[in-house]
């Protein structure tokens, strides 16, 4: 088998999802609609309506009868690190340099089998939580460490994936962050970065992987690398750029000491101010690198735990959003998080912008569109995000008969983000019009097997803290 194993086929069938209590389109025609149903012609949404209104002509070749549930479009991740599953809860007090510090001594050490069943984990996890489509972002590569280790995971498992080449090419000895042992030669990246792009990146609409090229930040690349790297991604359809940017007060003092400029100017000088660029955190922005966010159309992954987590700062949310910024979601790595729960990072975002004394900082229904149709500008889609005709057949469905719900009947899609605690993993997830979960179980793989393997490899990988 190829070490990035195989796509997985685009159903034949059609699937009718009926009797639903309530689904949120998320779309602004359509808006929620009780007793509903959807139809999937292979991995495109085909009709959508309340199921007395399902046409007679439907004959479905898989029917899935969906009482008591509420459904939504499934979630964007736009940002991971999904190897950190193998390291949760190292560093617990402190911030993020001396964090990646102590992480860096376990990484160093970490397989290609490692990789690969850490991120079939962590889409295990992800999955359960309502997210369809994750990006990741890979920029270690000891040992025998490949990108295609996550891209097996991906497809095995049927995650709509955005996985993104990264790199650290600046350690210690040039003046960046990272030990030197885990940097490498631009010139291999690049090289490695071209070879990902033409094998994998499918630019098509309802693609299942677009390449990211991602040099993980100003810390520990040179600017040589963020230039090249943007020059290599738009030579191609659909290829992005992602780093970290203004992670903190300590990442802004490096990028001043270090560049004598602030955020702002940096991407301006690598040509990262466009609209095919997002940037994870974004903490510590000023305002008018709020309003050049705008301008120059890129994207931020807001990740709420992870900088809740590192004592890294608030993203001003929602002045990016009332500024027209693109925002989504991020879970971030698990070992700075220290979860994957996709459905829990839209309700901490909600919480941190009211957290101030602004109690209409974000409201519940726009945590949730950022989780999903914020997600997928982000990553530069209009196929996912939203439940419509003509729109990729991502959807996954939670149960509403669950001690969360009770006393929230009068508003079930409000409650996903509201009662988010104790709220049990879905009960359906359709990828590319794949089932991937129903009744609650993974269809996809064997998950406690998944866990035994991992929980070993993660031992052995601690042992080197």
């Amino acid at each position: 088998m190829a070490r990035a194993g195989s796509e997985r086929p685009v159903p034949s069938g059609s699937l009718l999802v009926r009797d639903l209590q309530i689904l949120a389109t998320l779309d602004t025609k359509l808006g929620d609609i009780r007793d509903a149903a959807v139809y999937v012609e292979g991995n495109v949404i085909k009709w959508v309506g309340a199921s007395v209104d399902i046409p007679t002509d439907v004959h479905a070749d898989k029917t899935i009868s969906l009482p008591n549930r509420v459904l939504t479009p499934g979630l964007v991740n736009t940002h991971h690190h999904m190897f950190q599953c193998l390291t949760r809860c190292v560093a617990q007090d402190e911030k993020l340099f001396t964090w990646l510090a102590t992480c860096y001594g376990p990484w160093q050490h970490m397989t290609g089998k490692d990789v690969y069943i850490s991120s079939k984990l962590a889409m295990v996890e992800l999955i359960m939580s309502g997210c369809t489509c994750s990006s990741d972002h890979l920029y270690l590569y000891p040992n025998d460490v490949r990108l295609e280790d996550s891209i097996r995971a991906a497809r095995e498992i049927g995650m709509r994936f955005h996985p993104t080449r990264g790199a650290m090419s600046m350690g210690k000895s040039k003046g960046g962050a990272a030990p030197d042992s885990t940097c490498e030669e631009e010139e291999y990246v690049l090289k490695d970065m071209a070879h990902l792009i033409k094998e994998y990146h499918d630019p098509s609409r309802y693609s299942m992987l677009r390449m990211g090229l991602a040099p993980c930040a100003p810390f520990n690349v040179t600017q040589d690398l963020m230039v090249a790297a943007a020059k290599l991604a738009r030579q191609h359809e659909g290829v992005r750029l992602h780093t970290h940017l203004a992670e903190n007060i300590e990442d802004i003092e490096y990028m001043e000491k270090t560049f004598k400029c602030r955020p702002g100017e940096y991407i301006r000088r690598v040509g990262w101010d466009k609209d095919d660029v997002w940037f994870a955190h974004c903490c510590m922005l000023d305002d008018s690198e709020t309003k050049q966010w705008a301008q120059d159309g890129v994207g931020i992954a807001h990740c709420p735990s992870s900088n809740m987590r590192l004592a890294s700062g608030i993203a001003p949310v929602r002045k990016l959003l009332d500024n027209g910024v693109k925002v989504g979601l991020g879970v971030d790595g698990t070992a700075s998080n220290d979860s994957g729960h996709m459905l829990m990072e839209a309700r901490l975002a909600m919480l941190l912008q009211r957290a101030g004394g602004n109690e209409k900082g974000m409201s519940g229904r726009e945590a949730l569109t950022v989780a999903t149709q914020g997600g997928a500008q982000v990553l530069g889609r209009d196929d996912i995000g939203r439940i419509a005709p003509g729109m990729a057949a991502d959807f996954v469905a939670w149960r509403t008969d669950c001690v969360c719900f009770s006393g929230a009947q009068h508003d079930l899609v409000a409650a996903l983000v509201f009662c988010t605690p104790g709220m049990p993993s879905v009960d359906l997830s359709v990828i590319n019009g794949h089932v991937i979960v129903k009744d609650g179980e993974v269809l996809t793989c064997n998950v406690k097997e998944v866990i035994k393997e991992h929980t070993e490899r993660s031992i052995a990988l601690c042992s080197h803290l």
